[in-house]
């Protein structure tokens, strides 16, 4: 099992609640409910950080995805895991915190469970050297691009979940 899989992850019901504790390997397997973070990159430009995650993944190997982000950990916050994990996959540090803007129940129909996932962006305005064992290719294009390629490309689908509503948020009209 790798270290990954041997994470120790909150497991939360409907309401967000911790109700155990299990490694994610078991988490994935179960499909148990549990939780993420989405951190969305800009740069001072304003383009958006967009990569595609390495073959070696647990959860959608080799897709595209507009954010940065992964698990929460076991007792972790979910403020503590957005800038952990945006600067784990960025290769950066002294980000600032990210700042929140939503949350949702992403329920995933590829028989993957469900996972309470928390939206955020940052500026990131630092050089990145992002993990290899993350991110296969990555930049920062403008959101225009992000947008047009959203079609084409084959994405992480709780990330695109996770931007169609940023979207809808941005709109004034949050999709729960």
């Amino acid at each position: 099992m790798s270290a990954a899989a041997e994470e120790i992850l909150d497991v939360v019901d409907e309401n967000d609640e911790v109700v155990g504790r299990l490694p994610r390997g078991e988490v994935y397997a179960r499909g148990l409910r549990h939780r993420c973070v989405f951190v969305l990159a800009r740069d001072a430009e304003d383009r958006v950080f967009v990569h595609r995650r390495t073959a070696s993944k647990l959860v959608f190997p080799s897709r595209y995805d507009m954010f940065v982000g992964g698990v929460v950990g076991a007792g972790e916050s979910y403020d503590e895991a957005a800038l952990r994990e945006a600067e784990e996959e960025l290769g950066v540090r002294g980000l600032p915190r990210p700042v929140p803007l939503f949350r949702f129940l992403y329920e995933d129909g590829g028989g993957r469970g469900s996972w309470w996932s928390a939206v955020y962006e940052v500026r990131c305005e630092l050089p990145v050297e992002p993990q290899a064992e993350e991110v296969a290719w990555g930049a920062f294009l403008p959101e225009a691009e992000v947008v047009a390629r959203l079609g084409d490309w084959a994405w992480v689908p709780d990330g695109l979940a996770a931007y169609e509503r940023l979207r809808a948020h941005r709109a004034g009209r949050l999709i729960m």
